[in-house]
């Protein structure tokens, strides 16, 4: 089968903020051209916009009207948005929310007809995206229900670590009635499998956080991790899942015991999220494990404070359109393999020494 470019859909989040310096310098790089071919969903007029405000002049994006006619060496940009749309920086507005959505839905509706393959969002502001169409915290949620997932994970990747939350977007006060031994096995599951199929990992090691300080000092602190946590991880255990912990969070981040596991599983948004940006704000990636789609975003949000002043690194979203390339060849590899199984071998075992064995397969594991 003839190989080609991947088609990876970029969303414009919030049009007031740095979503377009961020996906514009990103394209500039050539490294990304010569990974895939990005189609941005977005506005000509937003795009020239935000050029003229960060005095970027070598750069234009190529106008198609689907993704069948991106060109393979170009950025490529779908116009979805309304030709009177208005940019103000720095300012989240009801307008600026409304394209944001636009953008999202026209994405999501090309890659759910598979017309491209990956999808890397830019940030959205979390209120002025809200509409009778969208009633979400977040990306992450309105994913899982666009692609109709049972459970989905939204994980924080990066060179050093890869944590996952139990749970996402919801007050503080909510997170422990909303943890519970059931969903905390979901969400090990889900990550114990994205560890195998999108990253490659056959044997995931995986560290569990506690809730309560101390991991509840034995019951001294709170019973969330007797009564709830534990229970659960064991359960996780006789599934097979190498699962470890419950881990005190401050200690386990503070000693770098992190770097021991592949993955690991916090229970709440901050207790993961702060470790992680304070280590990899600038590399980071948002990926949404167990939707049958890839997703990815940059670490960061919307930054109106320093929308069209050039101040933006574009590191994080850069980083978002490696790894959704690089999980989407994951996953299609994987396919590859189960479709194509290596054949079952024999091979005789009846010798008693390695000195025995035929030289060509001496220093070698039996294959069964």
């Amino acid at each position: 089968m003839e190989k080609r470019d991947i088609l990876v859909g970029i969303t414009n989040g919030d049009i007031n903020g740095i979503g377009y310096e961020v996906i514009i310098k990103s394209l500039l790089d050539g490294r990304v051209a010569e990974m895939c071919t990005p189609v941005v969903y977005g506005s000509p007029k937003v795009a020239a916009y935000h050029r003229k405000a960060l005095n970027i002049e070598n750069f234009s994006f190529n106008n198609i009207r689907n993704p069948g006619e991106a060109h393979p060496r170009k950025a490529n940009m779908i116009n979805c948005l309304d030709d009177e749309v208005r940019v103000e920086l720095g300012k989240p507005t009801q307008h600026a929310g409304e394209a944001a959505l636009r953008s999202l839905e026209a994405a999501v509706k090309d890659l759910r007809d598979g017309k491209i393959d990956v999808l890397v969002t830019a940030p959205v502001d979390k209120s002025t995206i809200q509409s009778d169409s969208f009633r979400f915290p977040g990306h992450t949620e309105y994913l899982k229900s666009e692609f109709g997932a049972d459970d989905v994970l939204m994980l924080m990747i990066s060179e050093n670590m890869k944590i996952g939350t139990v749970t996402g977007h919801i007050p503080i006060a909510g997170v422990p009635s909303a943890i519970t031994a059931g969903k905390i096995v979901t969400k090990l599951r889900i990550l114990n499998n994205s560890l195998k199929a999108d990253f490659t990992i056959r044997k995931p090691r995986i560290a569990l956080l506690g809730l309560n300080p101390h991991a509840g000092d034995n019951g001294l602190l709170g019973n969330e991790e007797k009564e709830t946590i534990i229970p659960a991880a064991e359960m996780a255990s006789k599934e097979g899942i190498l699962v470890f912990g419950p881990f005190a969070a401050d200690g386990f981040f503070g000693t770098g015991e992190f770097r021991k596991y592949d993955a690991i599983l916090a229970m709440y948004h901050d207790q993961g999220l702060i470790p992680f940006k304070a280590l990899a704000f600038d590399s980071g990636v948002n990926y949404t494990a167990g939707l049958p789609v890839v997703r990815t975003s940059p670490a960061h949000g919307t930054a109106f404070q320093i929308a069209g002043l050039g101040q933006a690194s574009e590191s994080s979203f850069r980083h978002a359109i490696y790894r959704a390339c690089d999980i989407f060849r994951h996953r299609q590899m994987n396919r590859d393999l189960a479709a194509n199984p290596l054949e079952r071998q024999h091979i005789d075992t009846r010798h008693e020494r390695p000195d025995e064995l035929p030289p060509d397969i001496a220093n070698h594991e039996n294959i069964i």
